[in-house]
């Protein structure tokens, strides 16, 4: 039986979520100045951070594709994916202990400014160019999917165009980030983090309820009693894409990198008030987000039991989320998905939008060095703010012009690859004293990925149908580390010691 939600009601529910939103905005944003922008003044309330930093980790792909990827046979089938997150509690404790001390001492705005004073003003700016580059395509794409959703099922069937979509979706995340920045978003993070969690936990009762499930406790009875509860993967070798070792030290990578080394991430985390609430932070955030991940496998598990209950035809993977929710479930159902696909896409794509406008104007127009006024500080950036925003509603148009799913997929991954070479040069920055050339940083940091590209790519074929996986993370940094040492020299300074203790 096919079930229908009208785009009147879709509409009418996300007008009343971003009504809520604005509200915390108004509230929270009141003569908000460029350091409360960037770093809340660094009072932010540790345990909010750690709740918001759940949705800022979990955007819409992950709300769809997770699930989806459970009964997929493949890349993190079943409980798998739990192997993975494991592996990021081994990297947010070396996130805890290692760089959030670092961070803290030199009393950072961005974490790429380390890279100048340890290694030179090219290292630096390489580094905040591969995160603008990586986090502009990675922002845009998650978007994009969201815009897609939203137009099929809100705008599109009233006419609208996609660039509007697109731009309504977009302007909606301006108006409530453009003056309070970090300020703000530590708190409607956390509301959108609440609102992604409560759409899955209803969304798992309604799809027990329809399958005439005894409540929680039969839930978790039929999940464990499904073909889909295995967790760990120890049988089928380094070959198996789900094996256990694999899934995990490539989850401690992706922790470092795409955490610890990203300033979207650690910009939160740079506004709590001392070293010690940002630890706490870390710690909470890092067990609040197993029980996730566990709930989110869970729902994925109840997904196929119901595809097979009412015997429908199977979409692919990542579509079989949205397909059951708009037109299978009870129109709370549907309402229930849409605000917590938006809750999970937004909580991700706000502070990337604000982490793109802090990195640009401190690593790039230099306001600290600058000797502006907070007025023209705030000019400066409500315009970056705007070219941005502008810049993400063109790529996901463009997104869309493509009409080629595997080229625009190929883009997301690409912009991954540009996490190797600011795990090379952290790493090489903490585990060495030694100095750089610095005007060979851009070249080694260029062809280390593609490098990473074409290894990944015959892989199989050279290494006896080896798959590095996530792993192409691990030999992207290696490779971006080895190409730092050929062009280093043996130099010891206080500065450079001080750095390393």
């Amino acid at each position: 039986m096919t079930r229908s939600l009208s785009p009147e009601i879709v509409i009418l529910a996300l007008v009343g979520y971003f009504a809520l939103l604005l509200a915390i905005s108004l509230v929270t944003s009141r003569n908000a100045s460029s350091e409360d922008f960037f770093v809340a003044g660094r009072k932010s309330p540790w345990l909010l951070v750690a709740i918001g930093m759940i949705g800022a980790s979990l955007s819409g792909v992950t709300f769809i594709s997770i699930p989806g990827a459970v009964g997929n046979g493949q890349l993190n089938n079943s409980f798998s994916y739990m192997q993975v997150v494991f592996g990021y509690l081994l990297g947010y404790l070396i996130i805890g202990t290692v760089l959030l001390p670092l961070y803290y001492r030199l009393k950072l705005t961005t974490i790429y400014t380390y890279l100048e004073q340890r290694l030179g003003w090219y290292s630096y700016k390489t580094g905040a160019a591969f995160f603008l580059l990586s986090r502009l395509i990675g922002a845009s794409f998650r978007l994009f999917l969201v815009a897609i959703v939203l137009h099929q099922f809100a705008f599109g069937p009233l006419g609208a165009p996609f660039y509007l979509t697109v731009a309504i979706t977009l302007m909606l995340i301006y108006v409530y980030t453009f003056r309070g920045g970090i300020k703000t978003i530590v708190y409607t993070d956390v509301f959108q983090t609440v609102a992604m969690i409560a759409a899955v936990i209803l969304t798992v009762k309604v799809i027990g309820q329809e399958m005439g499930l005894q409540g929680f406790r039969g839930i978790i009875a039929a999940v464990q009693e499904s073909s889909y509860s295995k967790m760990i993967f120890l049988d089928g070798g380094w070959e198996d894409p789900n094996n256990f070792f694999k899934q995990f030290f490539s989850g401690a990578l992706i922790a470092i990198a795409m955490t610890g080394l990203d300033q979207d991430m650690m910009q939160k985390n740079l506004s709590c008030r001392n070293i010690g609430e940002a630890q706490k932070n870390m710690l909470t955030f890092s067990i609040i987000l197993v029980f996730v991940n566990l709930l989110f496998l869970t729902l994925g598990v109840l997904l196929y039991l119901y595809a097979a209950h009412v015997q429908m035809e199977m979409p692919r993977p990542d579509l079989l989320f949205p397909t059951i929710a708009f037109e299978y479930l009870p129109p709370l159902g549907g309402i229930v998905f849409i605000l917590g696909l938006v809750a999970a896409a937004y909580s991700s794509a706000d502070s990337a939008l604000t982490a793109l406008t802090t990195s640009f104007c401190v690593d790039f127009l230099n306001f600290e060095k600058s000797g502006k006024t907070e007025k023209e500080k705030r000019r400066t950036r409500f315009f970056v703010h705007n070219v941005f925003a502008l810049v993400m509603l063109v790529v996901i148009v463009w997104f869309k012009s493509m009409h080629n799913d595997a080229v625009i997929n190929g883009l997301f991954k690409a912009a991954g690859y540009t996490y190797g070479p600011l795990l090379g040069l952290f790493a090489f920055g903490l585990l060495t004293k030694r100095a750089v050339k610095d005007r060979w940083v851009v070249f080694i940091c260029l062809l280390s990925p593609v490098l990473s590209f074409l290894v990944d790519k015959y892989s199989a074929n050279l290494m006896g149908g080896l798959n590095l996986g996530f792993l192409i993370l691990a030999l992207n940094g290696a490779l971006t580390f080895i190409g730092l040492w050929l062009i280093s020299y043996s130099k010891s300074t206080p500065d450079l010691a001080l750095l390393n203790d």
